[in-house]
């Protein structure tokens, strides 16, 4: 998907690329062999799905950043050659033409992602394209903070989780796209053996434009 001129890429269960010339990849788990490397890693918390070694070997660039919560650390650190940057939620860097702020992301009622963890989402800003990737949550108090990004002539993209158990369910990611009235929303969580299903993609896509909200599945890249 191309977007204000940001290619969008789906790399399969939440990982995703960015590309408006540097690639900021986020949360790369069971990437293709050949896949572009990036100039920038982002990682949403340190389980195996979205913290994956293997992954971030694959597409680390020498000399290029890894972006963690501060519990992945001893993991990153096994990556040769990748500066690595320890973030926290209200944090905000830069890098080059690419602006990125740490958003809080957890369960309300489950125990696999607790608050105090202080794992994340990332809120990703290219001029007046903004990504919203909401990492593994539920619909939490603090995503009514992130409505105003719809406005202002921006383009406003949501990647939200979509797969139950370990986060939201696909009605209520389907709220949360209803309450940002995003440019477009897209699924993630799900297709990857670890949880949810492409029926609940298809469930998200279905009730998001019920609610006239625009929706998209991606293909995976």
């Amino acid at each position: 998907m191309e977007i204000g001129g940001i290619k969008i890429s789906f790399l399969g269960n939440s990982g995703f690329a960015i590309n408006n010339g540097k690639r900021v990849v986020v949360d790369p788990y069971n990437v293709s062999d050949g896949a572009e490397k990036a100039d920038l890693i982002l990682i949403t918390h340190s389980h195996y799905d979205h913290c994956s070694i293997k992954d971030i070997t694959k597409l680390a660039k020498k000399g290029k950043v890894g972006v963690v919560p501060a519990d992945a650390q001893s993991k990153i650190t096994r990556v040769e050659d990748v500066e690595m940057q320890i973030i926290e939620v209200g944090d905000e860097l830069e890098f080059e033409s690419v602006k990125v702020t740490a958003v809080p992301a957890y369960n309300i009622d489950k125990e696999f992602h607790p608050k105090s963890e202080g794992w994340m989402g990332y809120i990703i800003k290219h001029g007046n394209v903004i990504i919203y990737h909401a990492g593994d949550t539920d619909k939490i108090p603090e995503m009514e903070k992130l409505t105003g990004y719809a406005k202002d002539g921006n383009e406003f993209v949501v990647l939200l989780p979509v797969s139950g158990n370990y986060t939201m369910t696909a009605e209520e990611a389907a709220a949360v796209a209803s309450l940002l009235n995003p440019t477009v929303a897209i699924p993630m969580h799900y297709g990857a053996g670890v949880a949810g299903t492409v029926e609940d993609a298809q469930r998200f896509v279905k009730l998001c434009r019920e609610a006239n909200v625009r929706a998209e599945i991606l293909e995976r890249a």
